[in-house]
């Protein structure tokens, strides 16, 4: 194995040379020291000793397949970016929109940082990751991402017994991130937004506003996800970084029965379109079966939305708005919402339990009421 133990008589010092990558190097320093002679006889000068004990190290890093000559150079480098790449790897079973933003998180923000920054994985502790933080040109929701992926990173190395424990990251407050008020349009007004599509189209959006399903469940769905006999769907695909993928975001399967009104177009879109295995088909769609995307539903959106005055993005003027109109317009308890939009935890259903706007303002004025009858009594 290359490498040798050498005494430099005009220094009165001891080095290890060693060959790597086809350079020569000469180190002098074990743990940072000298290795300077101190006693004429090599079994009892402290710097030969050491400088054994560093061919050994070497020697045993390259068997272990660990070896980086900057660690014996004095140049500092970080083991973070590589085994990163390798933790990447692992998540190749991620849905495609996760997987880009792992690498993207990656390329762009955690490698620049510690290619400036070059710690050791076992040396990263709080104010490392503070500095990470302050590093990231991101809005608050995409630093928690990015530090909650770099969280998970930091779990693998953990179990991997590269590090002796996890060390605590920021806290959620650190982050600046506030939780917004959700936007939501009462039934009257999402449905003037939904008459406004084509005809040609409509049908899907008014899928998404009986069924509470996420845009890409419903671009997703094959006519073999509908049960006729049981008037049912079975929710179990998804689009993920555009591309159809065999499972839904929770990775659960879904079954949900249709909604009475739409029975009848359901089945007649089943019948139609014999060329395309979805049952929602974008006649204008480029792709394969000609399935929507999520450029044609955003756009489609917006333009009925210009049509009759509102500004509210798709995802809250279908989804939020149904769950906020069966709290708010339909007084239904949180534990029938969460029954009838088919969530598997009530804290997601209880986001939507803001009164709204006029029971605010019934609920102040028969305050006033009572309180100016009080008042009259007292005089």
């Amino acid at each position: 194995m290359s490498g040798s133990v050498y005494f430099k008589r005009d220094r009165a010092q001891w080095g290890v040379a060693w060959n790597w990558q086809g350079k020569r190097y000469h180190i002098s320093r074990y743990k940072g020291r000298l290795m300077a002679q101190t006693h004429p006889n090599p079994k009892r000068d402290q710097g030969c000793i050491d400088a054994n004990r560093l061919l050994a190290q070497m020697q045993g890093d390259v068997e272990n397949g660990v070896f980086r000559i900057e660690k014996y150079t004095g140049n500092r480098y970080t083991d973070v970016i590589p085994f990163f790449e390798q933790w990447l790897k692992t998540k190749e079973n991620k849905k495609p929109a996760t997987q880009n933003l792992y690498r993207n998180f990656f390329k762009v923000h955690i490698k620049p940082f510690f290619e400036s920054n070059p710690v050791q994985l076992h040396e990263i502790q709080l104010d490392t990751l503070d500095a990470l933080l302050s590093s990231l040109k991101l809005g608050a929701t995409s630093a928690y991402l990015c530090m909650m992926c770099f969280r998970s990173f930091m779990d693998y190395a953990w179990r991997s017994k590269k590090i002796q424990e996890i060390p605590p990251f920021p806290k959620r407050a650190d982050y600046g991130m506030e939780t917004p008020a959700i936007k939501w349009l009462p039934e009257t007004r999402q449905m003037a937004v939904i008459n406004a599509i084509p005809e040609c189209h409509r049908t899907i959006f008014l899928f998404l506003k009986y069924h509470i399903r996420r845009p890409a469940e419903a671009m997703s769905l094959h006519k073999i996800d509908y049960d006729r006999f049981n008037q049912a769907f079975h929710i179990r695909r998804s689009i993920s970084g555009e591309k159809l993928v065999s499972s839904t975001k929770t990775r659960a399967e879904h079954i949900i029965p249709c909604h009475s009104a739409m029975i009848d177009e359901i089945e007649r879109l089943i019948e139609s379109n014999p060329d395309s295995p979805y049952i929602f088909v974008n006649r204008l769609g480029r792709l394969p079966g000609k399935r929507y995307t999520s450029k044609a539903l955003n756009l489609i959106w917006r333009n009925a939305c210009k049509e009759v005055g509102e500004d509210i993005d798709l995802y809250s003027g279908l989804k939020h708005s149904s769950m906020s109109q069966f709290v708010n317009e339909k007084r239904l308890s949180l534990a029938e919402v969460q029954i009838v939009s088919d969530h598997a935890r009530m804290e997601s259903v209880k986001k939507y339990a803001s009164v709204e706007l006029a029971r605010k303002r019934e609920l102040m004025e028969t305050l006033s009421v009572v309180e100016d009858q009080k008042l009259r009594k007292v005089k």
